[in-house]
């Protein structure tokens, strides 16, 4: 008598490991060369910066960049948003970052969401926006310590 293979291993389907819960970060809490960052936040401000596309040169793809001012209660940073996320960031929109990562851009903080994170619009955020900590206006400075 055959028996089906999976049937006389038992169950061996392979497990997905539980998907973590999200943690939360403020926008203080932020430092250069972080990654796997989750964060609620309100759009101050959207300016585009570099628009090429088919308007210029029918060869090129479309590509949008837009810098916004974006915060929470404790303080706010200059998020980069590319070509669909350009749409999203609203001013006055409540947005919730998914896995987001902290780029240097001429020595200053700049949040930033790649193809593995996510935007997403929510509800209008209820906080106050502290507007007098922007985290982008930080220089930092890369230093080599010698062993």
């Amino acid at each position: 008598m055959a028996t089906n293979n999976s049937e006389a291993q038992g169950s061996s389907a392979p497990v997905k490991p539980a998907l973590r819960k999200p943690v939360f970060t403020k926008v203080d809490n932020l430092k250069p060369g972080t990654t796997g960052l989750t964060l609620v936040a309100k759009v101050l401000s959207s300016e585009i910066v570099l628009q090429k596309g088919r308007a210029v040169s029918p060869n090129l793809r479309n590509v949008r960049i837009a810098e916004c001012l974006v915060g929470d209660e404790t303080g706010t940073i200059l998020f980069t948003a590319r070509n669909d996320q350009v749409d999203l960031m609203k001013p006055g929109a409540g947005v919730i970052i998914r896995n987001g990562k902290i780029d240097m851009f001429k020595g200053s903080m700049r949040l930033a969401v790649d193809r593995w994170g996510r935007i997403e619009v929510t509800d209008p955020v209820t906080f106050e926006v502290k507007e007098d900590n922007n985290l982008s206006l930080v220089e930092y400075e890369l230093v080599s310590v010698a062993e």
